[in-house]
């Protein structure tokens, strides 16, 4: 079908009114401050919403942290001592995201917020003292999905603001993925 040539209705392309330059001014802003490390102009206003967001992260994964260690010793059963190994394996997964968290709040000039007064209030994820393996097996499903959902939400949110601190949580929550399905797994045998 051929194409209408009335003016009406023909799409006219977007017309290129700026062209990509770097801006200048940020660049030798970037040359002093050296204090501030990696963080330049750049960063903008969100900085600190970054580094709170961040915080909030690290929280949930210290909570994470504590609740795999403790299901790890208590949980009992025949399936017991494969999914307290396992429990195991995710507790140090978690400290290792908690971990790069703490570096990426540095890195932004924060401080990582590691109080055991306020962590369970910041995070995300509960705290969870079942004695059921099966119980123990689904608050750590549950506590997986809301870190998925957490984690693509903040994804989101920084967007292209922040690369770096974007790729940091895309590693992060293909690891949380991973470990929602293994636990799925667990919970239907």
């Amino acid at each position: 079908m051929a194409a209408k040539n009335d003016s009406n209705n023909v799409k006219k392309l977007p017309v290129a009114t700026e062209r990509m330059v770097l801006d200048e001014a940020a660049i030798e802003a970037a040359r002093h401050s050296l204090d501030q490390g990696a963080v330049t102009p750049h960063y903008g206003p969100w900085r600190e919403d970054v580094i709170k967001l961040l915080n909030d992260s690290l929280a949930t994964e210290l909570v994470c942290v504590l609740r795999y260690k403790r299901h790890h010793f208590t949980a009992q059963g025949l399936a017991s001592p494969k999914i307290a190994e396992e429990f195991l394996v995710h507790a140090t997964e978690e400290a290792a995201h908690a971990d790069r968290i703490a570096q990426r709040i540095v890195q932004l000039g924060g401080e990582p917020d590691f109080s055991p007064d306020s962590l369970t209030k910041r995070s995300h994820a509960a705290y969870d003292d079942s004695a059921d393996l099966k119980a123990m097996i689904k608050s750590n499903l549950v506590a997986e999905r809301v870190a998925i959902e957490s984690y693509s939400q903040l994804i989101e949110m920084i967007g292209d603001k922040d690369s770096t601190t974007r790729r940091l949580l895309e590693d992060i929550l293909a690891d949380e993925q991973e470990h929602a399905d293994e636990l799925k797994d667990w919970l239907a045998t």
